[in-house]
C-alpha cells in the first residue's frame, strides 16, 4: 500500500490548489494582463515571439511555439541552436557547463536574428541558471521587453548564478510566478526529498491564459489572431503554411 502522503491523489489534491489559488487571484489576473499585452504588442507590430529555456522548461517554450491552437509568430529557442543553426559540433552538447559559459546566449540570440519589434519570453524555474539571465539582459540590451515565467518561491531561496548578481525576475518586465515550490517537486518524501514537479502544469496553465487574452486583446482590435490549426484536421496543414508566409525567414518553421 502506498504511503498516504505520496500518491496520484495527493499529487492532484495539492496541485490543483496551487492552480486554484493561481486562477483566483487577482494580482495573478493583472500580471497575466500585462503579460497579454506584451504578446498582443509583438503581434500586432509584426514581431515575433521568441521563447527560451533550457532543461524541462524547454517544454514550456514548446506550449508557446508552434502548437495547435498557439500564435504563428513564435520561435522556440535552445542551446540546441548552436548546432542545429551555428554550426558547432554536437560534442559541444555534452559540455555539463555549457549553460553556466559566458557567451552562449549572446550566441543563441545572433543565430535567431531578432527584430526589435520580438518579445523574448525567458523560462526558468530557479531564475538563476546563467544562461537565462544572460539572455534576459541581452535581449533588454537591445531594445527587446522580456517575459519571465519562473517561481518566486525558488528564485528568492537561492542565490543568484549570474555574474551580475542579478537573477530572471530582477530584469523581465513582467514576471508570470509559476507558484512552484523550491526545488519544483511538490510531493514530500519520508526521510527527505521530494517527487512531481509542478512548474510545468502551471506555466503552462499561465501561457494558455496570457495567450488567450492576448488574443482577445487583438479581437477588440479588430485584428484576427494568427493562430494554427492542428495539421492533422483537413486543410490544417496548408492553411498553416499561408500564415506562415508573413514570417518567413524569422520563425524556424520556415525555409528562406
Amino acid at each position: 500500500m502506498s504511503d498516504a502522503s505520496v500518491s496520484a491523489e495527493r499529487f492532484v489534491h495539492e496541485s490543483r490548489g496551487v492552480l486554484d489559488r493561481l486562477t483566483g487571484s487577482a494580482s495573478v489576473r493583472e500580471d497575466v494582463a500585462r503579460a497579454a499585452g506584451l504578446i498582443a504588442g509583438c503581434v500586432r507590430d509584426d514581431g515575433v515571439v521568441q521563447a527560451f529555456g533550457t532543461g524541462h522548461s524547454q517544454a514550456v517554450a514548446l506550449e508557446i511555439a508552434g502548437r495547435a491552437g498557439g500564435l504563428v509568430p513564435t520561435n522556440r529557442l535552445s542551446i540546441a541552436d548552436l548546432v542545429l543553426y551555428g554550426g558547432e559540433s554536437p560534442a559541444v552538447l555534452d559540455d555539463p557547463l555549457l549553460e553556466r559559459r559566458a557567451g552562449v546566449a549572446a550566441r543563441i540570440y545572433d543565430l535567431a536574428a531578432p527584430r526589435p519589434q520580438d518579445l523574448f519570453v525567458v523560462i526558468s524555474n530557479s531564475g538563476v541558471n546563467n544562461v537565462v539571465v544572460e539572455m534576459a539582459l541581452h535581449a533588454k540590451e537591445r531594445g527587446h521587453a522580456v517575459l519571465a515565467l519562473t517561481s518566486l518561491a525558488h528564485t528568492r531561496a537561492v542565490p543568484a548564478g549570474h555574474a551580475s548578481g542579478r537573477k530572471l525576475a530582477d530584469i523581465a518586465d513582467v514576471v508570470l510566478d509559476n507558484a512552484a515550490p523550491r526545488g519544483d517537486a511538490l510531493l514530500e518524501l519520508p526521510g527527505g526529498g521530494a517527487v512531481c514537479a509542478l512548474s510545468t502544469l502551471t506555466s503552462v496553465l499561465l501561457v494558455q491564459m496570457a495567450v488567450a487574452e492576448a488574443s482577445a486583446l487583438l479581437l477588440a482590435a479588430g485584428e484576427r489572431p494568427p493562430v494554427y490549426v492542428s495539421a492533422n484536421v483537413p486543410g490544417g496543414y496548408e492553411g498553416n503554411l499561408e500564415l506562415e508566409k508573413r514570417y518567413a525567414g524569422r520563425i524556424r518553421r520556415t525555409a528562406g
